[in-house]
């Protein structure tokens, strides 16, 4: 890499909303407008003098990439690439304080450089705990089943925490038994909720619905949302009966559960 291309790739790299860093060794030798922005610094050199080993960037969270997990005296950048591709995912704090997640891209054809791309997939993280495949389907009515959700409760827990919100869960109760009824039901309201809500049957007539919000009010205003949608929808031929249970402060997931 000669003088001439970092000119040329700093041009390309900040066009682009991910962070990118390049690496010559183990030095910080250009950073993007997006990195710098994420860091509130004003360039490389303004990021080198205030900041100090890279991976000391990394929250240590358990379920992601960070110092924690290097071992050997290894570089975090040899450690990370040792991971599946899949798991190569780090948790960092943006100058205000707002845990962002991102999945990182590690570039080493050219010698002794190395370009890292860390892409922000902080939205995506809870879709990713929920990768769908077909057993954990409710083959009746199309929603997640109980046994799936009580395995991964935890794990939805944590990134309802990462995301500094609540978990909110809505009871729902079809007072009509019928199976072509629930798959109806669940085909309806799966296009009105957003795609980090979970859709349950957790038993024979009655369906979970749950979320997370930044506070009891705005999960109080779902509540209602979903209560005027049911009311002027063709579901609402259904008969549904709809009941709110938000986390208390401190509650886990696990006893939010229980109050069902």
């Amino acid at each position: 890499m000669d003088s001439a291309t970092i000119p040329l790739l700093s041009i390309i790299a900040n066009l682009n909303d991910d962070l990118i860093v390049i690496f010559k060794d183990e030095n910080v030798i250009f950073t993007n407008s997006s990195f710098n922005r994420f860091f509130n610094v004003f360039s490389t050199e303004d990021y080198n003098t205030n900041f100090g080993e890279f991976e000391n960037n990394f929250i240590p969270h358990p379920n992601y990439f960070n110092k924690n997990k290097i071992t050997g005296g290894e570089n975090w950048i040899d450690a990370i690439l040792k991971l599946d591709e899949k798991d190569r995912i780090v948790s960092m704090l943006s100058q205000t304080y707002d845990p962002k997640a991102f999945s990182v891209n590690i570039d080493k054809s050219v010698k002794e450089y190395r370009v890292v791309v860390f892409k922000d997939i902080t939205q995506d993280l809870i879709k990713r705990i929920m990768i769908q495949n077909h057993t954990n389907i409710d083959a009746k009515s199309g929603a997640y089943d109980r046994k799936y959700f009580k395995e991964i409760a935890k794990s939805y827990q944590e990134a309802a925490v990462f995301n500094e919100k609540i978990v909110s869960i809505l009871s729902i109760v079809i007072t009509k038994e019928d199976g072509l009824v629930h798959k109806d039901f669940v085909n309806n309201l799966l296009v009105m909720i957003r795609r980090d809500d979970m859709l349950v049957r957790w038993d024979e007539n009655r369906f979970l619905l749950v979320y997370m919000s930044e506070n009891s009010e705005i999960a109080n205003k779902v509540l209602e949302k979903f209560k005027n949608i049911i009311n002027l929808n063709p579901i609402n031929k259904y008969g549904c009966k709809i009941e709110l249970n938000t986390q208390k402060e401190k509650e886990d997931i696990a006893s939010l559960i229980k109050r069902l």
